[in-house]
């Protein structure tokens, strides 16, 4: 995963094109690159706490390799570039069976099974709506700032709240089931969006509570179609 995070941007940027090229590449990088982080909330300053030979450690390294090779190669040879750290994204359209923890709650409620919260269950998130993502991310790509730009929605909840706010949503006689944690997995995650404010004139505009009915609907209506 490590070697698949970085490779695609190695590619991107070593590509013959005339020079100087008129191209603009993104890096979708990651909060991951803070790791499990002791500063709270997150700047883009921050150099993190990544444990490099843990069980999430590819992926988190991964990106931090690609951040590296982007500004080596910007610093080098002139090609321009964009990064935005992404913080955990929802809405509707997701793989319902992805792994990530708001499919898993939606589609846990929707089929009737245990919420499966991982102990403590007070690791905290922030969740931001694709929309105000892609915004974003189109702001950040128009502008003329390199980055590292935190986006996400700094808005933060446990993830029993989590659970607690989607059992309300869909179905409040579902359990609740405290299950083993992944090992490395961050105790809190939130995105300082200071630099995306003053700019690119960004900040989200849907909360979780907005974007939750949203994704339900959507999930709801091709469980439906396609029972699993």
């Amino acid at each position: 995963m490590a070697k698949e995070a970085s490779n695609g941007d190695q590619s991107a940027v070593t590509k013959p094109r005339p020079s100087p090229s008129p191209l603009r590449i993104l890096l979708t990088s990651t909060s991951e690159v803070y790791g499990d982080p002791l500063e709270h909330p997150q700047k883009e300053e921050y150099w993190g706490n990544v444990n490099p030979i843990g069980v999430r450690s590819c992926y988190d390294e991964g990106k931090r390799v690609a951040e590296t090779l982007m500004f080596d190669y910007h610093r080098q040879h002139g090609i321009e570039i964009r990064i935005a750290r992404i913080f955990n994204t929802y809405g509707p359209r997701m793989n319902i069976d992805d792994g990530r923890v708001v499919s898993n709650f939606i589609a846990q409620a929707l089929r009737g099974e245990d919420l499966t919260v991982q102990s403590p269950g007070t690791q905290t998130r922030s969740f931001c709506y694709v929309s105000d993502m892609v915004d974003g991310l189109i702001r950040l790509m128009e502008g003329e700032h390199t980055g590292p730009i935190n986006l996400g929605n700094p808005g933060e909840f446990t993830m029993m709240e989590l659970a607690e706010t989607v059992k309300e949503l869909i179905d409040p006689s579902v359990p609740v089931k405290i299950v083993d944690n992944t090992p490395d997995d961050p105790r809190q995650r939130k995105p300082d969006i200071t630099k995306a404010k003053e700019l690119l004139g960004w900040e989200p505009k849907i909360t979780l509570r907005q974007g939750l009915p949203l994704m339900e609907e959507d999930f709801r209506q091709r469980l439906e179609r396609f029972p699993l």
